[in-house]
């Protein structure tokens, strides 16, 4: 890795006595572009330097015969020591890897679907998308609600909520996978632990996993009309559009006009409905959005697995059928599998602060697996 560093330091280099102050021409831009990138390399590079120096100063002092000049030489060296791995371990990995190919998304879709498990299902997925919802909020996002349906007992049976701001889909893109939860539900008498799990899935079709209670999670990349049309995704030769009336608790307006509407891409199954909205215009527009941020979803996956096919850890976090993270109430904790790390402050996590340490976690593994595969095609 540290050879890769140098390497991009070189080449920094030789940008920086090749360019003049001023910009010479419009050849230059990209260049002075790439000084602007390295910048933060840069620094974490002088800092390594810095720090390999002072370990260096500090290994006479290591064999001083005086106890107290060595204790403080001791302890010096194991603080700049420290400072070496997070450089190596953290630092490098972030800088090094390549900008996310997703990091334009303007925002993401998220679905949530109850499944088995009746009214706890319903109840939990509320504390879900509550979850989220601050998750958005802390992070300056905006959230708007497309469908929900809310069932008697005040659960929540399924919703979809957009989610648009800056590093949404990168962000959000970590919560697809099977979360499982473990406490005792409100309509447990026996106060007996049950076990229920939430699965993030790119088809639209319910997973079932054994007798475990199942609900789907699903985080999609949010496209507005514009990249839609860029990505071509679809032909409108392959969708079946039907409409339909709209069906509901009643008024003047359900019913009466065919309002609802179901759109099915043909070459992959995927099926969209809607009826939220007042207008067959809108429920159509809205379908479209669904379906195009579903296609999209599945081409990253795909891309991902192609481009990585030798290590499968983004893989497995989009493999539906995966636990990824464990929510124990009787604990007070949260456990994401694929990095082993546990949160004892469940409340924290739910109310959306502490979830930004699991996703953040979660970044840096990525970064670190990424670099570790530049080194393997590198060679170094």
């Amino acid at each position: 890795m540290l050879r890769v560093v140098e390497s991009r330091m070189v080449e920094r280099s030789k940008i920086q006595s090749q360019l003049t102050e001023d910009l010479a021409s419009p050849d230059d831009i990209p260049r002075l572009r790439q000084l602007k990138d390295t910048e933060s390399l840069q620094t974490a590079w002088d800092e390594w330097k810095t720090n390999k120096k002072l370990l260096e100063e500090l290994a006479p002092f290591l064999r001083d015969t005086d106890e107290t000049m060595r204790t403080l030489a001791e302890e010096d060296h194991q603080r700049i020591s420290g400072s070496l791995t997070r450089l190596l371990s953290e630092t490098f990995p972030s800088l090094l890897a390549p900008r996310s190919s997703t990091a334009d998304l303007p925002g993401a879709l998220l679905e949530l679907k109850s499944g088995v498990g009746g009214t706890e299902s319903s109840l939990f997925l509320a504390t879900l998308l509550r979850m989220y919802e601050r998750f958005a909020t802390l992070n300056n996002w905006k959230l708007n609600t497309v469908s929900n349906n809310i069932n008697e007992a005040g659960g929540i049976k399924d919703a979809i909520v957009e989610i648009k701001g800056e590093g949404a889909y990168d962000t959000l893109r970590w919560e697809s996978g099977v979360h499982r939860v473990q406490r005792v539900p409100v309509t447990e008498s026996g106060g007996r632990v049950h076990t229920s799990t939430v699965a993030a899935i790119v088809s639209y079709t319910g997973l079932f996993l054994g007798d475990m209670e199942l609900r789907r999670l699903q985080v999609l990349p949010l496209l507005d009309e514009k990249d839609v049309q860029n990505e071509q995704l679809y032909t409108m030769d392959e969708i079946k559009l039907e409409v339909m009336r709209a069906r509901g608790a009643g008024g003047q307006h359900v019913n009466k006009t065919e309002s609802a509407v179901r759109l099915t891409h043909i070459p992959t199954g995927i099926t969209v409905s809607m009826q939220d909205e007042r207008s067959q215009h809108q429920n159509r527009r809205r379908a479209f959005q669904v379906l195009s941020a579903r296609l999209m979803d599945q081409k990253i996956t795909r891309e991902i697995a192609e481009r990585r096919a030798t290590r499968n850890s983004l893989v497995k976090s989009a493999d539906r059928s995966e636990k990824i993270r464990t929510y124990n109430y009787a604990q007070e904790r949260v456990t994401d599998h694929r990095i082993g790390l546990s949160i004892m402050n469940l409340s924290s996590v739910l109310e959306g602060d502490a979830l930004r340490d699991i996703t953040d976690a979660l970044n840096q593994d990525y970064a670190q697996k990424v670099m570790e595969d530049m080194l393997t095609e590198d060679g170094a």
